[in-house]
């Protein structure tokens, strides 16, 4: 899946810069955005094939972008997975009902990632970290 675009969304700068670094280590092709306001701005030139979306962000959560894109027929195609550091009983469910494909709690699993990753981007169905 080399090549493929994602665009990453998250207003840690540490998070922001270890998610990128292992995926462009694998490949892909990444751009990131702090919030979503610039996720959107992104977005009018840039489609990627998959988001990671940090569900705590500033302004507009990532629950609220997420709904926001899958109703857009421009961007309901591309895939989301929820990232998130304070996993509670139900955010999962919360995170797909918002139209999520995946859900990945924080700190990310840098080894892990690239597998989930290259499985949702194979079709292989909705994906977790453990």
């Amino acid at each position: 899946m080399a090549g493929e675009p994602i665009l990453i969304v998250d207003d840690n700068p540490t998070n922001l810069k270890l998610a990128r670094v292992v995926l462009a280590a694998e490949g892909y092709e990444v751009r990131v955005a702090v919030d979503a306001e610039e996720a959107l701005a992104m977005l009018d030139g840039f489609h990627p094939r998959l988001i990671l979306m940090d569900l705590q962000l500033p302004g507009m959560d990532g629950l609220t972008l997420t709904r926001l894109l899958k109703g857009d027929p421009a961007t309901s195609d591309v895939a989301i997975l929820a990232l998130t550091a304070y996993a509670m009983k139900g955010d999962e469910e919360k995170a797909r009902q918002a139209g999520c494909d995946g859900y990945i709690t924080k700190p990310i699993d840098t080894r892990g990632l690239p597998a989930v990753i290259a499985g949702v981007l194979a079709g292989q169905g909705r994906a977790s970290s453990p």
